[in-house]
Order: C-alpha cells, then structure tokens, then sequence
C-alpha cells in the first residue's frame, strides 16, 4: 500500500484502452474551449459589485436618521445622499454605454438626489413623485427611499429608517468583526507553525483512480455532460414545464435554477460512481472521506478555517479592484438573489448555493481532484490545482483571484484535517453568508 493508505500503481496493471485515451483527449479539448468562451464572455456580464455598492449606499441613506450622530460617519458616510447621487450616476452611465437604458427609478431617484444636493428642495419633488407614481411595488428600495426624502417625518417611513439601520450594521458591523478575528487566527496559525507546534496532517486518502479517470469525471463528466450537454437537453424540457403549470416570475427563475442544478450534478455523479464501484473495498471512511462524525469537531474546522479564509479573499479582491477597476462577470446567481423578493424564489436559490453547490464541488474538487493529483504530485501541488481548477470552473474572470484564494482555504482544510465533510461545511458557510449579505442588501 502506498501513503495515505491507498493502493498503488501496479506494474501487472492492463495498458488504458485507446478508447478511454481518445474520450480524454477529446473531452479535455472542448472543455477547454468551452472554459475559454465561458470566461472570455465573461467580460460582456455585468458586475455585481457596482449594484451591491449602490444597494449599500441606499440603505445608507435611508438608516441615516435613525443613526446615532457620532456613529454616522462610519457606518453611512460622510455624505451618503452624495455617494449615493455619483453611484446612481455611474450606473446610468455605463448602461447608457453598453446600450441597455437604465431603469426609470434610477434615473428619476438620481435626478431627486442631484436637484436635493443643489438646494433645489421644490424642484426635487417632481421626479421623485414620479418615480413613486411609476415605479412597480416589486422595487421597493426604491420606492422606500423617493418616500424618506419626501415625507421624513411620517410615522411609516421613520420605522423603515430604524429597520435599515439595523440593516446596515448587519452588513458593515457585522464583517468587520469577523474579518478582525479571521486576522487574528491566521496571524496565531503562522505563529504556531513558526513555533512548531502545528499538528501533523493526517494522510490523505482519496479514490485510487488515475490522471486519465479525472479529466474523465471533470472534462467528460463536468463540463462536457454537465454544462454542455445537460442544459441543452433540460433546459427546454423544464422551461415546458414551468409554462404549463404557469408558474410565474420570480418563483420561475428560483425551479429553473434548483432544476438545471440537479440536472447538471447528475452525470457527473453518475459517473464518479462507476468509476469507484470498480476500484473494489473502500478503505475505512470511504473513497472520498466525508466523515461528518463528529459533526461538532467537523463544523469547528470549518467555521475556524472559513474565518481564517476571508481576509485572504478580500484582500484578493481589494487588490483585483485596484489592478481591474472595470471588473466584471460575476455568478448570474448573485444578481438574482441581489434582486428577488420572493421567499419561495428565494429558498430555491439558498438551497441550490448552501446545500447542493457545496456538496457537488466538493466532492469532485477535494474529494477527487485534490487527493489523486497530491499522490502524484505532491500535496502542495494537489492543493494548487484543485483551487485552479475550481476557481476557473466558475467562468468569471472578475472573481478569478478570490475564488482561487477561496479554494486554496478549501484545499488546505482537506489535507490538514483529511475530512472532506468539513470542506462541505466550509463552503457552505460561505456561500451562506454571501446568500445571507445579498437578501440584506436587496430585500
């Protein structure tokens, strides 16, 4: 037995059948071609950080009075109606530049705030009128705000203003917090290591399957059945479904998003099944490791390397935004979320990212990929490619550099704890807080 208590390369074993070997190549092949076209356009997706900025400033705005005075400048902002003017501003802009008006409300809502900023308090009322009289009950921030700047003293809108305040220290007190303690723990793990006294890293078991196996599951399986083929084939069967049975916007885009996910997850799965139904008894704990017992221990892994993880990413992305300030193409899923007031909508979108997104890239990323390139490689170069792969899976050259920082923070708690459960949780927890941060913003 080699390592990590995993058999071995053999010497007796049968050469790989050219079948097997042309399948590969060809699967690698329009995998990377489609992974290219995925990130190339990429470029032509809006980025969702301009609209979460605004939302913030917006909630800014409308928690301003409710502040107490010596806590406004650090949580709103020196001039929030300001910021949120030029922001409304630049969106309006950069719409106008690609082609695509933006919205009404944005418009009228800017035009308010410009003409309130000037001193222009009587010429403000109109478009801000409009923008009530036009504007869909379904956009409520919005409507909310045109609501505060015209009538500040009314009963309903003073209780909006004290709910957006807690509001907004959820998002602003709330992560700071956490990245100061995530700060903390990462400075007393280099201290540990630079002492010596971090724990060994267990072995590290995975699958027994070879190089040509996973650009099988990842290039065939993944990309090719999953992101390929599968919505070409489901797609149009689900959208069929959802018109017959009427099923309306938002609630619609939510059981498109949870079916072509499950639809997409199963191939992939599929196949990885077959392949470790051939590699005969797992070893103790099974191929890929979960081991969710104890569940306590396995969620505290988690939550201290999740900790551990975010000021890593953002300083990833503060540094993204100070090389690539045009940054764009994010996940289509975040702007949904951002956007939707609909709880069933809702609980379709957090399942699919809290539940299932973890469970399916974990278990092909570190249950698969990561143990089966450190037994050829090495761990460190396992870890590498795991997050590589995984970072550019996602098909968003705006979130390249944090996805991969985020996937090394994956790949180093699979091989210091060896469980791939608390990979699971990690990832869980994270795309739960982003989930979590966009309903904030956007409800």
């Amino acid at each position: 037995m080699t390592p990590g208590n995993q058999p071995g390369p053999r010497g007796d074993q049968p050469a790989t059948p050219r079948w097997k070997q042309l399948l590969a190549l060809l699967s690698l092949a329009l995998s990377l071609l489609l992974w290219l076209n995925g990130l190339l356009d990429s470029l032509s997706r809006p980025s969702v950080g301009n609209a979460l900025n605004r939302r913030q400033l917006e909630l800014a705005v409308l928690a301003e009075p409710s502040l107490p005075a010596p806590w406004r400048p650090l949580l709103a902002g020196s001039q929030p109606r300001q910021a949120l003017a030029e922001a409304l501003h630049g969106e309006v802009s950069r719409s106008a530049e690609a082609g695509n008006p933006a919205p009404a409300s944005l418009q009228l809502l800017e035009q308010g705030l410009n003409r309130l900023q000037s001193g222009q308090a009587d010429q403000a009322r109109a478009p801000l009128e409009q923008l009530l009289a036009e504007t869909p009950t379904g956009q409520r921030q919005e409507r909310r705000l045109a609501e505060a700047l015209l009538q500040p003293q009314r009963p309903a809108v003073q209780a909006e203003s004290h709910r957006a305040a807690l509001r907004l220290v959820a998002v602003t007190v709330g992560p700071a917090v956490v990245l100061l303690l995530g700060i903390a723990l990462v400075l007393r793990e280099l201290w540990q290591r630079w002492r010596g006294r971090s724990p060994e890293a267990p072995p590290l078991q995975g699958p027994a399957l070879g190089g040509l196996d996973v650009v099988l599951l990842i290039a065939g399986g993944f990309v090719v059945v999953g992101e390929l083929l599968t919505p070409l084939l489901v797609a149009p069967l689900l959208n069929g479904l959802l018109t017959a049975q009427a099923i309306a916007s938002p609630l619609r885009e939510g059981l498109s998003v949870l079916g072509l996910y499950l639809a997409l997850m199963a191939g992939p799965l599929l196949i990885l099944v077959a392949m470790l139904r051939g590699l005969g008894p797992a070893p103790e704990g099974g191929w890929l490791q979960f081991r969710w017992r104890p569940l306590a221990s396995a969620l505290r892994r988690a939550l201290r390397t999740l900790l551990m993880v975010l000021p890593l990413v953002s300083l990833a992305g503060w540094l993204l935004e100070r090389l690539w300030r045009e940054a764009s193409g994010s996940n289509p899923l975040l702007e949904l979320v951002l956007n939707s007031h609909n709880l069933p909508a809702l609980a379709c979108f957090g399942f699919t990212a809290v539940v299932l997104a973890p469970l399916f890239e974990e278990t092909i990323f570190r249950g698969v990929l990561l143990p089966v390139a450190a037994r050829q490689l090495g761990p460190g170069w396992g870890v590498l490619i795991s997050a590589a792969v995984f970072a550019v899976a996602h098909l968003s050259l705006g979130e390249l550099l944090p996805l991969l920082v985020l996937g090394l923070g994956l790949g180093w708690l699979r091989w210091s704890g060896g469980r791939l459960g608390s990979c699971v949780l990690m990832h869980a927890l994270w795309n739960g807080l982003t989930f979590s941060n966009l309903v904030l913003l956007g409800w």
